[in-house]
This record gives structure tokens, sequence and C-alpha cells, in this order.
């Protein structure tokens, strides 16, 4: 993707979506990381279902604590990975209470030291929480900015790091909702949908994939 067309590829996915949001369902800073934390390998949908319940139940590091381990693995069962995700929340919570006063930290590295919290849990926190102008690269980041050419990397943190570069300031704080909302709606991972995309004309793939559509 030419340098020029970035502006006006990230102004019409803001003209379409001003105020992108999360589709994870949280009303804390500690529910957010809860919920991302246990979304690795997960549909929002499905964390979302399981929150709601768990949510209801323990809302703070405190509570989820006094919930207990096979307590908080029975309300996210059906989660994958839950076994490993429950451990890595509870463990979480004891640090949050223990040396962080019960509240979510506010910088990277101590976000990073809570177990089951990588970069890209701790940019979306960092950025949906705090304000950060941060890019959390999931699946569909890295599938959106590499087929577009927005960002090409072999790895996430690749793919983060050119972003940063490329993206402008002012598209900074929405940039990862507008990448992932667009990777997972229109441009799919099996088959974009080249056809109906706002913003094909500037995507360097597009015009291979619609020319193989055509053909097929």
């Amino acid at each position: 993707m030419k340098d020029a067309a970035i502006v006006p590829f990230f102004a019409t996915l803001r003209d379409a979506n001003p105020d992108p949001t999360s589709e994870l369902e949280y009303a804390s800073v500690f529910e957010l990381l809860a919920a991302v934390l246990l979304s690795a390998q997960a549909t929002d949908r499905g964390v979302n279902k399981a929150t709601r319940r768990l949510f209801a139940m323990a809302p703070t590091p405190k509570k989820m604590l006094a919930l207990g381990l096979p307590a908080l693995e029975e309300a996210i069962k059906t989660i994958g990975l839950f076994r490993s995700k429950a451990k890595n929340l509870f463990a979480t919570c004891r640090i949050l209470v223990d040396q962080h006063g019960g509240q979510v930290p506010r910088t990277r590295e101590a976000l990073e030291a809570l177990p089951g919290v990588g970069r890209k849990t701790a940019n979306v926190v960092l950025n949906v929480a705090f304000g950060e102008s941060t890019l959390a690269v999931d699946t569909h980041v890295f599938r959106v900015a590499n087929r577009t050419g927005l960002a090409l990397g072999q790895t996430p943190t690749e793919v983060e790091t050119v972003l940063l570069k490329r993206v402008p300031e002012e598209f900074l704080a929405n940039a990862h909702h507008w990448l992932i909302l667009h990777g997972r709606y229109v441009c799919l991972a099996r088959r974009p949908m080249c056809e109906v995309c706002a913003v094909a004309r500037w995507c360097d793939s597009a015009p291979a994939l619609l020319a193989a559509d055509r053909d097929a």
C-alpha cells in the first residue's frame, strides 16, 4: 500500500464506523482484562456467553479469588483451553490483589507480568481502558495488514512495529478496532469480500483477488 493511500484507507473505515468498540462485553477495566485474557483462540460471542455469568458472580479480582478456581473453571468451561485460562486468570487475580491493590496496572511491563497476559492483551487494555495509542495485532489485524500491504511482517510484533510507523496519529486510537472488524466481517480469511469492500481501491491484493473470482 502506497503511503498516499493510508489516510483515505483509514478515513473510509472511520466514516463507516466513527466510534468503534470491542465486541467483548465488560463493565470495568478488570472485566476487560479478564475477557481479553479468555478470548485467545475463542470467539467474542463465546467469551461473552461465559463472562456474563462469571462477572455477575465475580466482577472484581477479590471476588474471583473468593469464588475459587474450581468454580471459575466451571463458569468458563464452554471456552476453549478453559483450564489453563482459568489457572492464569486466577493467578492474575492473586497478583492484582497482592501487588496492585486490586487494580489493573497501567504500564505494559506490569500487565505483561500477569499470567496469561501477552503483548496483544496488554495492548488492548492500554488502548481501550487507558487511551494509549497502541495497536493490538490479533489474527484479523495480522491478515488485513499483510493482505492490503498496509504493514508487512512475519510475526505480530513485526506487523505492530510497521503499523505504528505508518498509521497517522489521528487514526491510532481506533485503528486496531477498524482492522479487527474489517477482518472479521469483510476481509475474511478464506474468501475476502473484495467485491463489497469499501477500501478495496487501496488494497494491494484486491485486483488479483477480484480477477481470480471473475475467472473462477
